[in-house]
């Protein structure tokens, strides 16, 4: 079974917002003549900052923060976000793996940016209601 994708704007505001809440100011987020020299496509967005959108998508599928039991992702590709007011946009698709005798759901998720995976095993469980 396929739950809803979920679609997430990404800007280069959202990766100021998110240095300033995290304390990492590391230029690769917003400098495009940093991440071009250190062989990156542009600037990317925080891996945990990614993360953290599809964080946000299983606790939405879950219907409560509490009911997510566990999650966990690999970096697989960066978030490539360009300097202009649309950024970019990150999908999160997942579907049910597995519902357990006691409740758990698991699911496989899926995070795309321009066609590209950008998290691999990307994996959440959680409770479900009997």
């Amino acid at each position: 079974m396929e739950l809803p994708a979920q679609t997430f704007q990404v800007t280069r505001a959202d990766l100021v917002r998110y240095a300033g809440a995290s304390g990492d100011f590391n230029p690769i987020h917003w400098s495009d003549r940093v991440a071009t020299t250190v062989g990156l496509p542009g600037v990317i967005a925080h891996g945990m900052f990614t993360m953290a959108l599809v964080g946000r998508a299983v606790t939405e599928w879950a219907g409560s923060p509490d009911a997510v039991v566990e999650y966990g992702v690999r970096f697989t590709r960066p978030v490539v976000v360009p300097d202009d007011d649309q950024g970019t946009e990150i999908e999160v698709t997942a579907r049910v793996r597995e519902v357990t005798e006691d409740g758990l759901t698991r699911l496989e998720v899926t995070a795309t940016c321009l066609g590209e995976k950008v998290l691999s095993q990307a994996r959440a469980t959680i409770r479900t209601a009997r």
